[in-house]
């Protein structure tokens, strides 16, 4: 009965919503419904009302935004006997139904999301093997020290996890190269990792032939090892020493899961963070599909393989028959397989591992091109919403996590549309310039709400946009070549561990210059047009200040593709923490302030430390978090400076033996909890005026530091001879 009544209530409200959104009114009534609408979501939102109110928001946005589409749908679309005008007319109000498509998923995922787990309670059963997998491709001996060193010091019991490093730089295919060079490379490699892996008390294994890239990789850690269950580290990402503690448990009691995934917290900023120098304040990019989509997709039982950070069922991916090498995304192509063979996942919302971003923005897009045409093949090969057995709710949200990596193409319209106008003066949009107002800034405006509800201080405003903006440019063409060619993809290893000495502009930067330049000239035309073409004002006005709103964002870009130059190698993460300095046989009281993976700052307070020179060699005495007894930790002193009774040092660890390795890790990764404290810290939300303003404020002065990038290096190339 209940059930019938809700169907009924459900129909009623629907069938409420399609006379609202289809009734015929003049432009002034629309104006203001939308006031009054705009007026009560932002009233709600000031007053941080949760639970329904979040959802009577919502709801109101939705109305609006379908008032948009029937809108655009029936009264704007170029005559089709027009196909000067007709076809870009279209291409725009396809990339416009694409946007409505991705919000309307983006509602089902994440409009009430899970609330973070709490914290596992250990059980009473017997804790099941764990093997930790690293696999490893190209990465050097010093980072991948740090990762295994963090992983054997994991609280779990010795007996009970065994830690391997899956090399595939140094297969036989790769040590018998026909390049001799390449072949003694990949010796050399070999053995000092096999060197390596006995100092730390790790399993070495490589393979024959390097097959089906880190999918095959992974697949042959499974043939020789026999764990219960697979924990995943990415070569740069070191887990806390509480990882295992934290995720296995959740596998005693549900037989059926195959997935605990974790977020992936970052040391070090992003080129975009970086650059615009937001690290410290602003959410990462990332924080949005940690913080909140991973716990939406949860809900549904949709949380997928994020490739690292996670523990795996043993016996599901037996069943599944390994790790999946389709396309080159294994890990959410794995998800897929085993949530449609019936297998359940979770998400567990607190940082547990370290890892590290790619430090230039060559790097970051060559990371974001692999994941978009991976994506594209799970959408061409397995296509979720004809997947045997997923759920409705699953079906959903596989494809919003797929379909999203097709956003190049309607942003790349969204630059260019106002062009189509300023330029050649075609008629994309049947109205006058007032109702273009009434019904497209009201979106725009609603649109952001309804972001703003949904991430909250996880996104703030335009940040999305900017950061699909500078990725559109070149994603755009590898997405094509993906839907051309499905099978063209190959696996390539994000470079890890890069560093930008010098200030510079990227090498891939001349695009983003081009494009500027050109809506610039746009602009310019359109305050002609302005003054030539009066009769017409009202639609250039609105043409021009869509075209100023891609400037906006496109002169910010500058300033991301100006790589800013940093003496530091990595970043610094406070840590506070008890220590003595020992030099010249005399140890001193000190704390040490904060710590990256090559070095540490410490202060020492004892009165009569002075006179300590460069390059001098010192121990660090401190007890580690793990169950290792007080370790002691060689440091080369690069600069000291003493105010009153305290003398600051910078040191440079000076690694001499695998326990050395794992007091290092010890300082930074043992303790989750300063992740978490990090991340709680930049989680505030600025409200989408407060948020503009700012975004205004940053993007002015990109657009003024990017042109004297350009400037500086127009005039460091060219050549010596000219005036």
């Amino acid at each position: 009965m209940r059930t019938a009544i809700s169907a009924v209530i459900w129909a009623l409200a629907s069938v409420m919503i399609i006379i609202l959104v289809t009734l015929p009114i003049n432009t002034r009534t629309q104006l203001i419904a939308s006031i009054l609408i705009v007026t009560v979501m932002a009233v709600i939102k000031i007053l941080n009302a949760e639970g329904k109110w979040r959802l009577v928001a919502l709801a109101f946005g939705t109305a609006m935004i379908l008032r948009y589409v029937y809108w655009r749908t029936t009264s704007t679309l170029p005559p089709v006997n027009q196909l000067e005008n007709f076809i870009p007319g279209l291409l725009v109000y396809l990339a416009e139904m694409y946007s409505v498509v991705m919000l309307a998923l983006s509602l089902f995922v994440v409009s009430m999301p899970l609330p973070p787990r709490k914290a596992a309670t250990p059980g009473e059963g017997r804790l099941p093997t764990v093997d930790v997998f690293v696999p490893t491709y190209n990465e050097d001996e010093g980072l991948l020290a740090n990762t295994l060193a963090a992983a054997r010091n994991m609280d779990y019991p010795a007996d009970k996890f065994t830690v391997w490093l899956l090399d595939d730089g140094g297969t036989v295919q790769k040590r018998t190269s026909a390049n001799v060079s390449d072949a003694r490379a990949a010796e050399a490699r070999y053995k000092t990792l096999q060197q390596l892996c006995e100092d730390l008390g790790v399993r070495y294994l490589t393979r024959e032939r390097n097959e089906h890239a880190k999918a095959g990789n992974l697949n042959n850690g499974l043939a020789h090892s026999t764990g219960e269950l697979v924990a995943v580290f990415d070569a740069d990402h070191a887990p806390a020493r509480d990882f295992l503690l934290e995720t296995v448990h959740y596998f005693e009691t549900e037989p059926k899961l195959f997935l605990v995934q974790t977020p992936h917290f970052f040391l070090n900023p992003d080129p975009v963070e970086r650059n615009l120098r937001t690290f410290e304040r602003m959410p990462s990019e990332n924080e949005m599909f940690y913080g909140i989509i991973q716990r939406g997709l949860d809900k549904w039982n949709a949380a997928f393989f994020c490739g690292s950070a996670a523990v795996l069922n043993r016996k599901a991916l037996e069943v599944s028959k390994g790790f999946s090498g389709v396309s080159i995304t294994e890990d959410c192509e794995t998800a897929l397989d085993l949530h449609g063979l019936g297998w359940h996942s979770i998400y567990v919302d607190r940082p547990l591992i370290a890892g590290l971003q790619p430090a230039t923005f060559a790097s970051f897009i060559g990371q974001r091109s692999r994941w978009a045409q991976g994506m594209m093949q799970i959408l061409r090969f397995r296509f979720p919403p004809l997947k045997r057995g997923l759920s409705f709710p699953q079906r959903l949200c596989y494809m919003s996590s797929t379909l999203f990596w097709l956003f190049p193409f309607p942003r790349t319209i969204f630059l260019f549309a106002p062009l189509f106008y300023l330029f050649f003066d075609l008629q994309i949009f049947t109205s006058s310039g007032g109702e273009f107002l009434v019904y497209s800034l009201t979106y725009m405006i609603v649109n952001m709400l309804m972001q703003n509800y949904l991430y909250g201080s996880f996104r703030w405003p335009w940040i999305s946009e900017l950061y699909e903006y500078v990725q559109t440019v070149h994603l755009l063409p590898a997405v094509v070549s993906v839907m051309l060619n499905p099978r063209k993809p190959t696996f390539k290893v994000t470079a890890k561990d890069e560093s930008v000495s010098v200030s510079r502009l990227s090498e891939i930067s001349r695009p983003f210059f081009v494009i500027f330049a050109v809506l610039v000239i746009a602009f310019c035309i359109s305050v002609y047009r302005v003054y030539a073409e009066p009769y017409k004002a009202d639609v250039t006005l609105v043409v021009g200040g869509w075209n100023l709103l891609n400037i906006i964002i496109a002169g910010c870009a500058l300033g991301v593709v100006s790589e800013r130059g940093e003496r530091q190698s990595s970043r610094r993460i406070r840590v506070s923490r008890r220590c003595e300095f020992g030099i010249d046989g005399r140890w001193f009281t000190a704390t040490i302030e904060d710590v990256s993976v090559n070095g540490a700052a410490i202060q020492i307070y004892t009165e009569g430390f002075r006179g300590i020179a460069a390059n001098s060699q010192g121990v660090i005495r401190f007890q580690p978090f793990s169950d290792m007894p007080v370790g002691e930790l060689p440091v080369d002193v690069r600069h000291a400076e003493s105010l009153g009774d305290v003398t600051s040092i910078g040191c440079r660890y000076m690694p001499q033996k695998a326990t050395d390795h794992r007091l290092i890790a010890d300082l930074i990764f043992a303790n989750s909890a300063q992740w978490s404290q990090f991340q709680t810290a930049r989680r505030n939300n600025p409200g989408l005026l407060r948020g503009t303003i700012w975004f205004l404020g940053v993007a002015l002065y990109q657009t003024t530091r990017g042109l004297g990038y350009l400037v500086k290096d127009f005039g460091k190339n060219r050549p010596a001879g000219e005036a």
